[in-house]
């Protein structure tokens, strides 16, 4: 790829929209034809040979569970007995953190999230993947396949594991009449000063961008991912002016769940998990998916371009895709599973019902994360939209 392109990309960061595509996908559209960069040439897999005996993952808490922390949470040794490869996991608390560790070289796979895994790719740190070595594949919902962030010009980077969307939580007893709208975090963040609660992450801008592309049309802003310098001005004058009223910003979930149920905080940004945790903590809350529709992530098992174990990595990508797996994941993480048939194995009957599993409509109105990067992702060609390390420094200032 040209170098400017690969430069333009690496000092942008992950998950984007999609078309409907059926069984459960859905999102944003994005730009017609492809994300406008081409990745480093590198060919995927035509056939995997003997495994290794090993493999090194990179992981989110609760993507790779060995027992350690719960006994009845163990999807590791099975895989290790049936195929002789030994997991290593570290575990990564950011998509910062995944993405520099997969420079080094040391890690056969990575379970990305979009705000990672088009820098990853742009990089040439992740290669291709060959699907069709990846058995349990042909059942991931057919929405979640082949989108803006986990492939580039029609080449899969990646399997889908699973996906959620950010929703808006709030105190029934502090927060009346029940909020619908965004607008209770933004416009009317003053009404509870000192207990908004908002996503700690540049990519939390895309929230803002969304509000405003819902109720500042005079913006023109299409994809929350795809902002040209007035638009992305536009939502960080509106993240400043909330800054004055959140009294946290939060990346673990558990201290969410604690803030919620302390009342410090009253409303704000949340996922369907910690939305089930603090309801069994008796925690007087609840969440909706706000008349604007939502940002939302899905995470993708991508394969190192340098892994020195990858068949073993593949033998991982499609153990962790199976449906049984999936399935345990899911419900041990707190999401929707990405095989269909994961649902028909969840301990819970009523699992994939509550996360939406197979919602087509829930799922149209989620923007997955997704890299922004200088190619306007919405399809403009007549204008440069502003970069993830842009969004980067702004979350610095936004924050103070």
């Amino acid at each position: 790829m040209a170098a400017t392109a690969l430069g333009g990309l690496l000092l942008a960061t992950a998950c984007g929209s999609s078309d409907d595509g059926g069984g459960g996908g859905g999102g944003a559209k994005s730009a017609p034809g492809g994300q406008g960069f081409t990745p480093p040439k590198m060919s995927a897999p035509k056939s995997l040979g003997k495994t290794e005996g090993k493999v090194n993952l990179i992981a989110w808490a609760g993507y790779a569970e060995d027992g350690s922390n719960d006994p009845k949470v163990d999807w590791v040794h099975p895989f290790e007995k049936r195929t002789g490869c030994q997991v290593s996991t570290k575990v990564a608390g950011t998509s910062d953190e995944m993405v520099n560790l997969m420079k080094t070289g040391q890690y056969d796979a990575v379970s990305a999230s979009g705000d990672a895994s088009l820098r990853l790719i742009a990089s040439g740190d992740a290669a291709p993947v060959n699907t069709d070595l990846v058995p349990n594949y042909r059942d991931v919902f057919p929405g979640l396949k082949m989108q803006p962030w986990n492939s580039v010009k029609k080449v899969a980077y990646g399997i889908p594991h699973g996906r959620g969307a950010n929703l808006l939580m709030y105190r029934t007893d502090k927060v009346k009449p029940a909020p619908d709208s965004w607008k209770a975090v933004f416009d009317d963040a003053g009404r509870h000063k000192g207990r908004v609660t908002a996503y700690d992450s540049p990519i939390y801008i895309a929230d803002a961008a969304l509000y405003l592309m819902k109720t500042k049309p005079d913006l023109g802003i299409k994809d929350p991912y795809a902002l040209d310098q007035k638009q992305f001005d536009a939502a960080v004058s509106l993240l400043k002016k909330q800054n004055a009223n959140v009294g946290e910003y939060w990346s673990d979930y558990l201290k969410e769940v604690s803030a919620f149920k302390s009342g410090d905080s009253v409303v704000g940004t949340s996922w369907q998990v910690i939305l089930n945790t603090a309801q069994g903590e008796k925690a007087p809350v609840k969440a909706v998916l706000p008349k604007e529709g939502s940002t939302g992530w899905s995470d993708t098992w991508m394969v190192s371009a340098k892994a020195e174990h990858p068949d073993c990595a593949y033998k991982w990508l499609d153990w962790i895709v199976s449906p049984k797996v999936n399935a345990q994941v899911a419900e041990y993480f707190g999401e929707a599973p990405a095989n269909a048939k994961a649902c028909e194995e969840t301990s819970d009957p009523k699992h994939c019902a509550t996360y939406h599993a197979d919602d087509a409509a829930y799922w149209k109105k989620v923007h997955f994360w997704t890299t922004p990067i200088p190619q306007c992702l919405d399809g403009r060609t007549d204008t440069k939209c502003v970069p993830y390390a842009k969004w980067v420094q702004a979350w610095t200032e936004i924050k103070g």
